[in-house]
């Protein structure tokens, strides 16, 4: 690579390019045994003429910052002694909204813990379900598009194949019925949220969420000034009178309430749009794994019941696909679509079109179909495999809540029982498990245990309860 070195006038090249180089290896920025350009090389890239740097390299040399290799090059010197350098005056410097040291613990990494042998994380799916060739087609396909387009950049929205994908999807699957120009894509669910509420929101503003419910989507809007009200849930989800009179926005999961568990009432559900169309108030509706249905029949969503143009629905591809593509799409009221779209361009402008493309494909040809159906049967079979080992082996200390989808099942600890010895007496066995009191956002908690079977097999499922049970 270049060393990056700057010339001021014509005037002392040589003493110049000497203390930048001695400097950079004093510092470390240089690092022992880091080759540099050939002298010919570095007069070039400088515009200098090549005695200036032979005369340098042979000052460093001799005082033994620089050693050569015959036939090889100049290299750094391996044995030079750093010396630190003075440390500068410090200077006023930008300081962070203090809202940022409120957050961490809703906002833990997924991979700061080591690896456990068997590990219930939330949110995690098996890769090795999905159709790699398949999709290796689709992204062949995705390339030859990209190579024949014009370099530009594209609509915020997405592209429109697989906008028209999305909406013929859940048109069939979810009953939820747009047109392809009211889908918007996104970088997954997360970025969904948080582009509606910028589109919404303004600092002081009240948003109700679900107590427990999704700790990232109380971490945005609070990052963005706005004023978190929790709501309680009961066996048929929110409790609609208990919704604050000033909310200017509600986040719901009725599908599979985060992290309980349970669907939302009909009747809920009608209260929740009445209640939000009375009050001018935007609800956000997050389907984040509502295509894992696996008892009872599926109830219609918000947004399909939706007359009044309140409900802004959000899906993923996170679960159905993998974590790692990044790709969601939110179906907002019409009056909020110009604003979504703005605030989406400033963000990112757009989402990679390359993944677009493929996914396009991968959806319209029917493979995403056939995978739904495959991967549904085994994580049905993984489902049962929990339910079955809590009932039998972890009953004396756990009871499983009821629920009919998703990738994870809550189980309420058993009075007595302190969930954060129960979390590292797991980890101490090599079985991950999350407990639930982070997820609360007010009092009264009732501390459990979040057993997510995405990412784990029937045989490691049935052998991480049983490792559990032993070690509680």
């Amino acid at each position: 690579m270049n060393v990056h070195l700057t010339l001021e006038g014509r005037n002392g090249l040589a003493g110049q390019i000497y203390r930048q180089l001695r400097a950079g290896v004093v510092e470390g920025r240089l690092a022992p045994g880091e080759r540099l350009p050939s002298t010919r090389e570095l007069a070039s890239q400088l515009g200098v003429s090549r005695k200036t740097t032979l005369d340098v390299f042979e000052r460093l040399i001799a005082e033994g910052y620089l050693r050569t290799r015959t036939g090889d090059g100049t290299f750094v010197a391996d044995e030079m002694t750093r010396l630190s350098p003075a440390p500068p005056l410090m200077p006023a410097q930008p300081v962070a909204n203090p809202v940022w040291d409120l957050l961490p613990d809703a906002l833990p990494n997924p991979h700061a813990a080591p690896a456990l042998e068997f590990d219930f994380a939330g949110g995690a799916i098996d890769k090795q379900l999905f159709p790699f060739d398949q999709w290796r087609r689709c992204v062949n396909h995705a390339l030859r598009v990209q190579a024949r387009g014009r370099g530009v950049y594209h609509d915020p929205a997405g592209e429109q194949d697989l906008r028209m994908a999305v909406s013929r999807y859940l048109s069939f699957s979810r009953a939820v019925v747009s047109s392809w120009q009211e889908v918007i894509i996104t970088q997954g669910a997360q970025q969904a949220i948080n582009l509606l509420a910028r589109a919404v929101l303004r600092p002081g503003d009240v948003v109700a969420m679900e107590n427990p419910g999704y700790p990232r989507a109380r971490a945005i809007f609070a990052a963005l000034g706005a004023r978190v009200v929790s709501v309680p849930v009961d066996a048929d989800g929110l409790v609609v009178d208990a919704l604050p009179a000033n909310a200017r926005l509600i986040y719901v999961t009725p599908a599979h309430q985060f992290p309980l568990g349970m669907p939302m009432a009909l009747e809920r559900r009608l209260a929740l749009l009445d209640w939000a169309q009375r009050q001018g108030a935007l609800v956000i509706e997050d389907d984040y794994d509502g295509e894992f249905r696996f008892e009872g029949r599926p109830m219609e969503s918000l947004k399909g019941l939706d007359n009044a143009d309140v409900v802004a629905y959000v899906g993923t591809f996170s679960k159905t696909i993998f974590p790692e593509l990044r790709v969601g799409y939110v179906i907002p009221p019409r009056p909020l679509a110009g604003a979504l779209c703005k605030a989406k361009q400033v963000v990112d402008w757009h989402s990679c079109t390359m993944t677009q493309t493929a996914l396009a494909k991968f959806m319209l040809d029917g493979y995403f179909g056939k995978h739904l159906r495959r991967v549904h049967k085994e994580y049905a079979a993984r489902r049962a495999a929990l339910l079955a080992g809590l009932h039998r082996n972890l009953s004396p200390w756990l009871t499983p809540l009821p629920s009919a989808a998703g990738l994870h099942m809550a189980a309420a600890l058993a009075d007595g029982v302190d969930e954060a010895q129960v979390v590292a007496r797991a980890a101490q066995a090599g079985v991950g498990v999350t407990g639930m009191t982070a997820m609360y956002g007010a009092h009264p908690v009732r501390p459990g245990i979040l057993f997510g079977y995405g990412g784990i097999g029937v045989d490691g499922i049935r052998a991480g309860l049983a490792r559990l049970a032993t070690a509680l």
